[in-house]
């Protein structure tokens, strides 16, 4: 069975001075004002093309399902989340598996729904809790709403493209399926948190 992929820095008020050496460092208010400036149109593009060549690269990691590959291309996802809020990370998540989409349409719709379900919410908390504590609250909101649409997506789409009946897929959750997901979960969460700072100081210079 083939994997089914698995600051707004506001102007104090009454005052008129919020020179732009005031704003956040994280802030993401040209994307939310609309201003979509050269250099983030950019960063967005390598942040895509990064995720591309992550979506690529497929590693064995769960010795009893090795037919189930891990790819890093979540960690992209939720350092982009994270570095410039939750509408970078639904641009980089959807736009990352288009090369995917001719070739495995089921794969893709999976790999898309479970990318966009854990670097939204993580990115939507880090936005409102912008500590290292948020972070890692917002990789455990997202990780939980990945999993349950990664089991679910699989309940519902493997049976469409596979010789499976829902009850076949539905036996494989427990010894398969969720550890999988988990372990998968758990290298994005775990990646993000140990360098999504460095990176997101990086790219805001």
């Amino acid at each position: 069975m083939k994997e089914t992929r698995l600051y707004m820095s506001m102007p104090s008020h009454g005052s008129q001075s919020s020179a732009p050496h005031n704003r956040d460092s994280h802030s993401t208010s040209d994307i939310e004002e609309g201003r979509w400036s050269t250099r983030r149109i950019a960063i967005y593009a390598l942040f895509v093309s990064l995720a591309i060549v992550a979506s690529f690269i497929e590693l064995p990691v769960f010795p009893a399902a090795p037919y189930l590959k891990y790819d890093p291309s979540g960690i992209v996802s939720l350092i982009s989340g994270f570095a410039f809020g939750p509408m970078a990370a639904v641009i980089v998540s959807v736009l990352s598996w288009v090369p995917h989409l001719f070739t495995d349409p089921y794969g893709t719709l999976m790999a898309v729904a479970v990318a966009l379900s854990l670097s939204v919410p993580a990115s939507l908390v880090y936005k409102r809790v912008h500590t290292r504590k948020g972070a890692l609250l917002g990789i455990i909101v997202g990780s939980v709403c990945a999993l349950a649409v990664a089991l679910l997506g699989n309940l519902i789409i493997t049976p469409l493209y596979a010789n499976m009946s829902v009850a076949q897929v539905a036996t494989m959750i427990l010894p398969i399926l969720l550890p999988f997901n988990l372990l998968k979960l758990a290298i994005h969460g775990i990646v993000t948190f140990l360098i999504y700072k460095p990176i997101s100081m990086l790219v805001h210079r």
